[in-house]
């Protein structure tokens, strides 16, 4: 499965049924929600330690840590017990992409089979009231999520769902064509309120409330875009999955792998990662320094600085070079998922492996 995950274009089901957590920002000052405090989580197994596999990382509303497993359900971490959540507890699946929280406290699981809820108590399943939700504009409120469809997204705003297409009108595909190059991998708000989101094979596009506007400048229409971040000098970065990282200028997207020299010319044709290049960003974030991590799916970890980049590997302690996630908690750490079996962290110099277990147990 994740030999599947790593091809140059994921199968459609994967932009089907994945969701996408919007990072900063809003079109406008939208009426705030309140947030409920949940019960605790009274399901699942306690177990001694995390499965392997391990897709993302997600901390909730009340520091829970919850760890997405591509088979193995999910794991929630209190700071002293571990639990194990599958199917048999009410998952859609136990291939797991994704976790976000709503506005209102509940948890979402983007799966393989589908999207449920979680309220804390019971999982509901929502894949259809996702997939045949009405349509309309999108009018993107703060803590609102995206879930994608098979021709276009779903944006749910802790009340209703509403579907919308970023394809232009005149794009009519076949029903026997299963590409969908509209499909989306990512998704950014930045901080003025433009939603940007990264697609399979039509670059970046950005909406600003009325307008879709789409870059595929250098490249950046050649492979999906899985990775879209801003940092906080306001810059937004785009990571393709073989033309390398983007940087937006205000009016255009610029190939940073390329004018750093960090390209993999051959990925493209062959399919084969490089040691030593930039070519396929898969997660990017930043420390409380200010400094930015890009982790790619075959080369490691990369950190720019702002004037010069360090490329760190196994050599320098990574458990493995396929970066799955960078994930930055409420504390500022960042945790590495790599090659989605173990966690490493940074301490300044070298990466360590990080376990977590339940209290007691080893």
């Amino acid at each position: 499965m994740r030999i599947i995950q790593m091809i140059l274009n994921t199968t459609v089901l994967f932009s089907v049924l994945i969701a996408f957590s919007s990072c900063n920002g809003q079109n406008q000052k939208p009426k705030e929600i309140k947030t409920e405090q949940k019960i605790p989580v009274s399901i699942g197994d306690t177990v001694s330690e995390i499965g392997k596999n391990i897709d993302c990382i997600y901390q909730d509303k009340n520091d829970n840590y919850w760890f997405a497993s591509n088979g193995e359900g999910v794991y929630r971490y209190d700071g002293k017990t571990l639990t194990h959540i599958t199917d048999k507890h009410g998952l859609v699946s136990n291939f797991v992409w994704k976790i976000e929280q709503d506005v209102n406290g509940d948890l979402w699981f983007s799966t393989r089979d589908g999207v449920c809820r979680f309220n804390g108590v019971s999982f509901a399943n929502y894949t259809d009231k996702i997939n045949y939700a009405p349509s309309g504009k999108l009018n993107y409120t703060k803590g609102g999520l995206f879930f994608g469809q098979l021709n276009g997204l779903c944006f749910y705003d802790g009340k209703s769902f509403t579907s919308f297409t970023i394809h232009p009108d005149t794009y009519k595909p076949s029903p026997s064509d299963m590409n969908r190059p509209y499909s989306v991998y990512s998704t950014l708000t930045d901080n003025a309120g433009n939603v940007w989101f990264g697609t399979q094979e039509k670059g970046v596009c950005r909406y600003d409330g009325n307008t879709f506007t789409f870059f595929t400048e250098q490249g950046l229409d050649k492979a999906a875009v899985r990775t879209l971040f801003q940092d906080k000098s306001g810059n937004i970065w785009a990571g393709n999955n073989g033309a390398g990282l983007f940087k937006f200028d205000g009016k255009g997207f610029i190939n940073f792998t390329d004018e750093k020299g960090l390209a993999n010319r051959d990925f493209l044709k062959k399919l084969q990662g490089k040691e030593g290049t930039l070519a396929r960003p898969w997660t990017i974030n930043e420390d409380e320094n200010g400094n930015l991590w890009i982790g790619t799916i075959d080369a490691g970890v990369w950190k720019y600085d702002g004037a010069n980049l360090t490329n760190y590997t196994t050599k320098n302690g990574l458990v493995g070079n396929s970066i799955w996630t960078i994930y930055k908690d409420k504390k500022n750490e960042l945790w590495y998922v790599t090659d989605g079996e173990a966690f490493c962290k940074f301490n300044g110099k070298t990466f360590t492996k990080y376990e977590v277990h339940s209290q007691g147990q080893k």
